[in-house]
This record gives C-alpha cells, structure tokens and sequence, in this order.
C-alpha cells in the first residue's frame, strides 16, 4: 500500500528583506522554495533546518508554520506523486547561499518581484499568504 510523501518547506525572509526562491530539475525547471521529504521518525521542523542546509546551506530561524498544501500527481513534478507540503516562513541571517547539488538557480527577490517567476503552484499559493499577511 503507497501513502502520502510527507514534505516540509519555507519561505525564508533576509536580513534585506527580500525572500529566497530556487529551481531545480525535478519540477521541470519552475521555481520554488527549499525543502523536501520528512525521514522517518524526524519532526517536521527539523527536518526543515536539514533540508535548508543541504539545498542552500543557511540555518532558518523563526520558523512558523504558514500552510499546508497537498499535491496529488502534480504534472508540474517529474513524476507522479502525492506530496503533503507543509509549508513554513522563516528567516535567515545571511543572504550567502551554498547550493546543494539539486540547486540549479536562486534568486533573493522583493516577494512581489518573485510572484512574476515562473513558480510551481504550490510556491506561489505560499507567497501569496506571505503577502496577505506579512506584506
């Protein structure tokens, strides 16, 4: 029997303000926010701090829990999938990334620049409440 893939990602704000989006391959060259799968036996925002380090290596600090969004087959993913996003804000202390080797491209973007990129929907779902509530 298959489950849902429970996943954790954030929007993570700079000390500029300005918010972090990155692309990578596997949602066919849109972009996005860091984050990934929760292991067995790790708690949600842990499994965060991981996944921010090795995507863009930054430590998120300020965690709150922003969304929960579900993905079932999404054809903007390479593959068909039912994803769990549970769904942060966060910020970072530094603007410095360090990609990891899924990271294709990151920009620091006003979030109101970032609705313009071209998103996967689950990201733009995620800055929109951003902008509704922290903007």
């Amino acid at each position: 029997m298959e489950y849902p893939i429970p996943t954790v990602g954030a929007l993570a704000r700079g000390p500029q303000g300005r918010v972090l989006i990155v692309r990578t391959a596997k949602w066919n060259g849109l972009w996005g926010v860091p984050g990934g799968k929760v292991n067995w036996g790790e708690p949600l925002e842990a499994a965060l701090r991981r996944e921010f380090l090795e995507e863009v290596g930054l430590e998120p600090s300020r965690l709150r829990f922003a969304l929960l969004q579900e993905g079932v087959f999404d054809p903007e993913f390479y593959r068909p999938v039912h994803f769990l996003f549970v769904n942060y804000f966060a910020e970072v202390a530094s603007e410095r990334v360090r990609p990891g080797q899924e990271i294709l491209e990151w920009a620091w973007l006003e979030p109101e620049v970032a609705l313009g990129y071209p998103l996967n929907r689950i990201t733009r779902g995620l800055l929109e409440v951003y902008l509704r509530e922290e903007g």
